[in-house]
């Protein structure tokens, strides 16, 4: 992966852009553009980095989300329904990582005595260690990366992730067609 060699060289929109732009709209729409374009930016990087991370465990930012809602169940069967939930796609999505970490031999699923259309998923011993090993990594990593924002900072930051979802979430369900 190319690695630009600073932060500084991620800036987009770039000048011609935003000169364009508030041409057009008033500067609170170029804000909110370039808010935009920042959180894409760095979501990007973020998920180029978690990939390098987990190359060599997990296998990817999804898997290990999907290790970790099964490592937090401890002993209990975790219907796929509930990862699905928990990383917000598709069954089919779901499905064929779950078929991938079963091959993998990090996890076992079975199907739901009560519901047979159902299949609850376990870790295996290896699937534990796999994830436990992975979580000491990333948080090594994490702490490097986010060791210069304090707790109040992410927890704002938190906060304002969430009402960006939220606004974006709103306007996703108002243009639901019927």
């Amino acid at each position: 992966m190319d690695k630009p060699e600073s932060s500084e060289e991620m800036v987009f929109p770039p000048p011609e852009l935003r000169d364009a732009w508030l041409r057009r709209f008033h500067e609170a729409s170029v804000e909110r553009l370039e808010t935009v374009f920042a959180l894409k930016a760095a979501t990007q990087l973020m998920t180029n980095v978690m990939y390098e991370w987990l190359e060599e465990s997990a296998g990817s930012p999804a898997r290990f989300q999907a290790l970790t809602v099964l490592w937090g169940a401890g002993e209990r069967l975790v219907p796929h329904q509930e990862i699905i939930a928990a990383l917000q796609i598709k069954r089919a999505s779901v499905s064929a990582m779950m078929f991938s970490l079963e091959q993998d031999g990090l996890v076992r699923s079975v199907g739901d005595p009560e519901d047979r259309r159902r299949l609850l998923a376990t870790l295996t011993p290896k699937g534990k260690e796999t994830i436990e090993q992975t979580m000491e990594t990333c948080e090594i990593q994490h702490q490097k990366a986010l060791g210069g924002v304090s707790r109040e900072e992410l927890r704002l930051f938190q906060d304002l992730l969430r009402r960006i979802k939220g606004g974006y979430a709103s306007v996703a369900l108002r243009n639901v067609v019927p």
